[in-house]
């Protein structure tokens, strides 16, 4: 007897796709994963710290475990779910394309990716986790002739994810280039493709300088080179400058698929299109090209010369002021609406809120002899969070709620959802803006123990991460329990009427053209035409 195919298993669909929307999922997948591990690290390090002295880890290993936060949630969560997550499900869709122009190079990119966060995490199992920071910088990571395995495979993994990254960013612009469908052009672009655009020019550009950094440090490691090692003749300012010519505009790989998320939502469930259409592309692209001026503002510190510094300090805050337009702009697009505050609208809102606060602290920073004070203190600490947490992350969570339904088919709880945002919103404030206060105290970054007399301040960002993690679970239950048991999703459950991933009412329907109102008696007369019974033909009975 033979039994009816219906198609390969589940999982060999997974594993070999090509498709863009599956790929971006796993994408999504992968990097909520890594987001817990990286949770879990970051609660570890601040249950640590909630008190002076060792409390429940040793030192060593509470280096390993804030390096592998730093390094998971920058490379394995921020920036894999905003491009290879919502860029490859959505971008796509927006510009009426089938598919990325290069799908085997898609897949490619994904497994890459995987295979590299594995080794970001495999020196734990191993007992070599990397201990050098998110930013290995040079002479941490050139501990030449001891054991460092962990340290070699954390270089490797930055490889392999920059590889992946630029692989990517050339597929997406490709995309945008080739593959747009008919009646797509550059100035009707939504603001989200736009800025996955920008990201993938950032991408492209400055990954490939940061990757050679990679190798030169094991080189320098394994091979007996000197291009970082003094006693070679080599500089470790030099390094310093290499990586943050590609980290700084970095950030704003992790920001600015963020603020096209945000310029989704906001319109959306405000009831006005987006204020400023123009102005916010300009804006978008003016932080591109203005986060490549800016790197040694992390270097105030390091003896470059006055002149270098002050030019720096200039364009950081000049870049201030394209992020202040778009800012500008959703506060516009809201004003005089009818705004629906649904859980996606919430983040959002908390997303330029917080968003702001932490704009404002980098301007702080951006001035010389402020940064003197603040540099490698809590404050560098709260600033970085309230871009990337309040920022980044906001921005995900507005995108996740706001896009679930079109991606499942299942619309996800709102009660639970606000019971989310409100979580987390006070969680990240509890945690983070008393770092501001510890920073101003003196309290320096990265370190294991602290003068007792910071105890209270401690305590309170301890408590509000503890209640930022757990209120995560609301969010994971509240995901997985829709996807299953979730209220089936209309067509287009936000009633979108501008953008074509809806597939519903996402674009509206030219107006067949109708001739003018008939007359009263011509229009007596059609109805009686119609009502009338049907001529007989000659010579019937």
């Amino acid at each position: 007897m033979a039994y009816a195919t219906h198609g390969p298993p589940a999982w060999k669909m997974w594993l070999f796709t090509t498709d863009h929307k599956r790929i971006g999922i796993l994408y999504m997948v992968t990097a909520f994963l890594f987001f817990i591990l990286g949770g879990l690290a970051a609660l570890t390090v601040r249950t640590e710290l909630a008190t002076a002295g060792p409390t429940i880890v040793r030192q060593s290993t509470f280096n390993e475990l804030f390096s592998a936060h730093g390094m998971t949630m920058i490379f394995a969560w921020i920036i894999p779910v905003l491009v290879g997550g919502f860029g490859n499900y959505f971008l796509p869709l927006q510009i009426g394309a089938k598919d990325m122009s290069f799908p085997r190079l898609n897949a490619l990119s994904y497994w890459i990716f995987l295979s590299a966060c594995i080794l970001l995490w495999f020196g734990f199992i191993i007992h070599e986790q990397a201990a050098v920071g998110w930013t290995g910088y040079v002479p941490l990571t050139e501990n030449v002739g001891t054991p460092g395995v962990g340290t070699d495979l954390y270089l490797l993994a930055f490889h392999l994810i920059g590889l992946s990254s630029i692989l990517g960013g050339i597929n997406f612009l490709v995309t945008v280039v080739k593959e747009r469908a008919p009646g797509v052009t550059i100035k009707n672009l939504s603001l989200f493709v736009w800025s996955q655009i920008i990201t993938a020019v950032l991408i492209v550009l400055a990954t490939p300088v940061v990757g050679t950094v990679m190798m030169m440090v094991f080189f320098d490691r394994n091979l007996g080179t000197h291009f970082f090692l003094p006693e070679g003749g080599g500089s470790p300012i030099l390094y310093q400058h290499l990586f943050w010519f590609y980290s700084h505009p970095a950030v704003y790989v992790m920001i600015l698929p963020a603020f096209g998320i945000v310029s989704e939502v906001i319109p959306r469930f405000s009831g006005n299109p987006i204020f400023g259409y123009t102005g916010m592309v300009l804006a978008i692209a003016s932080i591109g090209i203005l986060g490549f001026t800016v790197w040694a503002h992390h270097m105030f510190t390091t003896g470059i010369d006055p002149g270098v510094r002050a030019g720096f300090m200039f364009t950081t805050m000049m870049i201030g002021v394209p992020t202040g337009i778009k800012i500008f702009n959703w506060v516009g697009t809201m004003w005089g609406g009818r705004l629906r505050f649904t859980t996606a609208m919430l983040f959002a809102v908390g997303f330029v809120a917080m968003f702001t606060i932490g704009g404002i602290d980098g301007i702080y920073m951006a001035s010389i002899p402020i940064d003197y004070q603040l540099q490698d203190t809590y404050w560098a600490v709260a600033h970085i969070h309230y871009v990337l947490f309040g920022g980044s992350v906001f921005g995900v969570f507005a995108g996740f709620y706001y896009w679930y339904p079109r991606m499942t088919g299942r619309m996800m709880n709102e009660r639970l959802g606000k019971v989310h945002f409100w979580g987390t919103f006070i969680g990240f404030n509890l945690t983070f803006f008393f770092m501001h206060v510890l920073g101003l105290l003196g309290m320096p970054r990265r370190v294991y123990n602290y003068d007792p007399s910071l105890e209270f301040w401690n305590q309170f960002a301890t408590v509000g991460a503890i209640m930022l993690g757990l209120v995560q679970l609301f969010f994971f239950y509240n995901a997985v329990a829709s996807y299953y048991r979730g209220a089936p999703a209309p067509a287009n459950p936000w009633d979108v009427r501008d953008s074509r991933e809806w597939p519903v009412g996402a674009r509206k329907p030219p107006r067949p053209r109708v001739p003018s109102a008939p007359s009263p008696a011509v229009a007596v007369a059609s109805v009686e035409a119609v009502l009338a019974p049907p001529a007989r033909p000659p010579g019937s009975a």
